[in-house]
């Protein structure tokens, strides 16, 4: 049995291929013949260059249709698709490659003599480029390739991806999702949002994370439905297409933006009959504003890159504030003590567990990694704490190793950490999450300086733009004497992200600096 992903989309393509999958809010459209065409002559371009079963094709480009066209062509030749987060920096994007050492290297047109460095360097075997208008060296090549149609013959646990997540040691790790993790959660996700052919996703998130690519994308292909590509947030633009969609998945600012316009009514939303939000909390008071201006309860679900999603609230019953739901069909969730695994009480708080087909297959060429966090039964320690109320709906409340997550991104407090430790002047640094009105956490450093140091808050904030992807930088650097420790010497993290809890909130101008 051959158990490419490819073959789960391929009956919508050839039952419909007149019915359009991709629209634009430019009023172009994109249906599934025209992408099955497209992602054929891809797939022949991927051979040409010598991308085989099991090569690494790593992609850093901005949204597009044919983004989708290149992810089909990947899983229909049985390449492992490695999609990069376009902020990162040159630094980042190096480690990466040269980490995974990946067949290609697929970035924007502007980057590509860059690029062919990497290739020089031996990171990469080749570099090839992607516009937003279905240009670049990677288009040229599929327009001048003839179609295949051969589907790589693959087993359910051969890689399908891999996901790079940040490591609280300041080294990323990739982790390994396979074509069965993929499939078996599409198909959960389709059953329990109850996803048909007949609706419509407004898409507004990035494509090169679990929510944007392997929910939004792969729910729309498993159900043959279709989906108008916005290329980021804009409200306006999410109003005006609302009275011709049925569904929106976003992150919680999509949510508290929205509220924002004096637009959204029930009127607006007659339509619609789904929003789900996730990748962070969402604030009780936007669940209950939304719902009583729309009539519709926004559906919160809980996933992260190594598992794809996890629980969901239902979609007929009552959905939670403050919770994330109930385990989604063939996903196992337990609550433990972190450091024996023993199942705690319903009620109690401790650490997240989860185990079924969606548990990726573990870090890239990181084995002791993998073997840390995964129990002898199976189960995947997630890192989060939680607790399941009498009703089975869990509710998130912590992070075991203190990640940040602003505007839907993690942000690992190590990693940037160890950035500002370099800037003279710095003694020692502390990274944290603090509540922010419109990005759920805004990134905080708190930074003891030499007696002698004229560090101020701006050099801080300016010596990382180079170093880190935007969403990592600190939205503000704030001077102490001395970090809060115990009598462990641990840096104590609570103490300071109570100490700066109104930092944002006070601040008038920070949706500016955000």
């Amino acid at each position: 049995m051959n158990n490419n992903l490819y073959l789960q989309f391929l009956p919508h393509f050839q039952q419909k291929p007149g019915k359009v999958l991709i629209a634009t809010p430019e009023g172009e459209r994109y249906c599934y013949q025209n992408v099955l065409d497209v992602s054929q002559r891809i797939a022949s371009a991927l051979l040409e260059l010598g991308v085989q079963r099991g090569d690494r094709v790593a992609v850093q480009v901005d949204k597009s249709p044919q983004v989708l066209m290149l992810y089909l062509a990947c899983l229909q030749v049985g390449a492992v698709y490695l999609p990069l987060n376009t902020a990162y920096t040159d630094a980042e994007v190096e480690y990466f490659l040269g980490d995974a050492e990946p067949r290609l290297y697929v970035c924007t047109p502007e980057r590509l003599e860059q690029s062919r460095s990497y290739a020089l360097n031996g990171s990469v075997t080749h570099a090839e480029s992607l516009g937003t208008s279905a240009d670049g060296t990677l288009m040229e090549r599929a327009d001048a390739a003839e179609p295949t149609s051969d589907v790589a013959e693959l087993d359910a646990d051969d890689l399908a991806a891999i996901l790079y997540t940040s490591g609280t040691t300041g080294r990323s790790k990739g982790a390994m999702l396979s074509h069965e993790n993929l499939a078996s959660n599409s198909h959960s996700l389709v059953e329990a949002w109850r996803f048909t052919s007949d609706d419509h996703l407004l898409h507004a998130l990035p494509i090169f994370h679990t929510h944007g690519l392997f929910v939004a994308c792969n729910v729309t292909l498993m159900s043959g439905a279709s989906m108008t590509f916005v290329p980021k947030l804009d409200v306006d633009t999410l109003l005006d297409l609302m009275p011709r969609a049925t569904v929106l998945m976003g992150v919680p600012t999509f949510y508290t933006r929205l509220l924002e316009s004096p637009r959204l009514d029930r009127e607006v939303v007659a339509n619609m009959r789904l929003f789900v939000s996730g990748s962070a909390p969402l604030l009780v008071e936007a669940h209950e504003q939304f719902e009583a201006r729309t009539g519709h309860a926004i559906l919160e679900r809980y996933g992260m890159t190594e598992t794809n999603m996890n629980t969901s609230n239902p979609y007929q019953g009552e959905r939670r504030p403050g919770t994330v739901g109930m385990p989604l069909p063939g996903v196992e969730l337990r609550i433990t003590e972190r450091e024996n695994g023993v199942e705690l009480a319903q009620g109690e708080t401790g650490m997240v567990e989860v185990r079924g087909p969606n548990v990726f297959q573990g870090y890239w060429r990181m084995p002791e990694k993998t073997r840390e966090e995964f129990r002898e039964d199976g189960f995947f320690i997630t890192g989060d704490l939680g607790r399941i109320d009498e009703q089975g709906y869990l509710q998130i409340v912590g992070r075991d190793k203190d990640l940040v997550i602003s505007g839907g991104y993690n942000v690992y407090p190590k990693e940037i950490e160890q950035f500002i430790d370099e800037l003279p002047g710095v003694v020692e640094s502390a990274v944290i999450g603090v509540a922010h009105p419109d990005l759920g956490e805004g990134v905080t450093a708190v930074v003891v300086p030499e007696a002698d140091s004229s560090l101020t808050e701006d050099r801080v904030l300016e010596s990382l733009s180079d170093k880190l992807a935007r969403y990592k930088q600190p939205k503000r650097a704030f001077f102490v004497d001395r970090l809060p420790r115990n009598v462990m010497g641990k840096v104590q993290k609570k103490e300071m992200r109570d100490t700066y809890a109104d930092t944002y909130l006070q601040k008038e101008d920070v949706k500016i600096k955000s």
